[in-house]
C-alpha cells in the first residue's frame, strides 16, 4: 500500500507516534508490538512500515523528538541572565516543561537501554547539550561567587535527576500546586548550588510524594 502524500505529518504519522508513545510508558517499550501499535491506531500492522522501518526507530524518534523540543524551549535568556535569576528561571522551566509531557518523560528515562548503541550515541549527546544548558550556569554563578560547590557535573546530573523525579509522582488534584511545587523545588535547588544563605524550603511543601492525591516518588533511572 503506497503512503498517501503528506498522510505521515499529517493524520497517520503522528496517530502512529502519539500510539507508541503511550504504550511504551504503560507498558514498557519490550513488551509492546507493532501489531499492538496497529491495533491502537487502527490499521493493518504491514502498514506501519510504511511510516517507520521498525521498532526500535519509532522508540529513537520518540526520544529525539522529546530532547529536540525540550532544547528548542530552553529560554535564550538564561545565558545573558545573573546565574541565580538564571538558575531559578531553568528550575522553573525543567518542572513545568516535563510535567506537561509525562508519558515522553518517562520513556526519555526509562528506555535509554532499550536503545540500540548508534541511538543510544545521538540521544546521549542531545542530553549530554541540555545538561551543558544548567552546567554553564553553574559554572557561571561559582566564578562570580554566587554559588559554592565542589564539582559542577556532579551538581548538575543532581539538580537534573531531582527535578525529572517529581513527574513520578506529581498528581494535578494532589495537595500541591505545580507553582508551589516549582517554587519549593527552586529554593532547594539554590541551596544544592551552594546558595547556604537561603532558607532551607518547607519540609511539607516537599512532602508532595506522602501526600493525598500523589503516590511515593520512584526512581527515574
Amino acid at each position: 500500500m503506497a503512503r498517501t502524500q503528506g498522510s505521515f505529518s499529517d493524520v497517520t504519522g503522528p496517530r502512529i507516534r502519539s500510539a507508541a508513545q503511550s504504550l511504551f510508558a504503560r507498558f514498557g517499550y519490550a513488551a509492546v508490538s507493532m501489531r499492538q501499535i496497529a491495533g491502537e491506531v487502527g490499521v493493518q500492522a504491514g502498514a506501519l512500515y510504511n511510516y517507520t522501518p521498525d521498532k526500535q526507530s519509532l522508540l529513537f524518534d520518540l526520544m529525539r523528538h522529546h530532547m529536540r523540543e525540550l532544547l528548542a524551549a530552553v529560554p535564550a535568556a538564561l545565558r545573558e541572565a545573573p546565574p541565580v535569576t538564571a538558575l531559578e528561571a531553568f528550575v522553573d522551566f525543567h518542572i513545568r516543561f516535563h510535567l506537561a509531557r509525562p508519558d515522553a518523560v518517562f520513556i526519555a528515562y526509562m528506555e535509554l537501554r532499550s536503545l540500540e548503541p548508534e541511538n543510544f550515541a545521538a540521544i546521549e549527546a542531545l542530553r549530554r547539550d541540555y545538561e551543558n544548558r544548567l552546567e554553564e550556569i553553574l559554572q557561571r554563578g561559582a566564578r562570580s561567587g554566587a554559588f559554592v560547590f565542589e564539582d559542577s557535573k556532579l551538581a548538575t546530573l543532581a539538580i537534573i535527576a531531582m527535578l525529572t523525579e517529581i513527574t513520578t509522582w506529581y498528581r494535578p488534584d494532589g495537595r500541591l500546586s505545580e507553582d508551589e511545587v516549582a517554587q519549593s523545588y527552586t529554593a532547594l535547588v539554590l541551596r544544592v548550588a551552594g546558595r547556604a544563605d537561603l532558607p532551607a524550603p518547607s519540609l511539607e511543601a516537599l512532602s508532595g510524594p506522602a501526600s493525598e492525591g500523589a503516590s511515593e516518588p520512584t526512581p527515574a533511572e
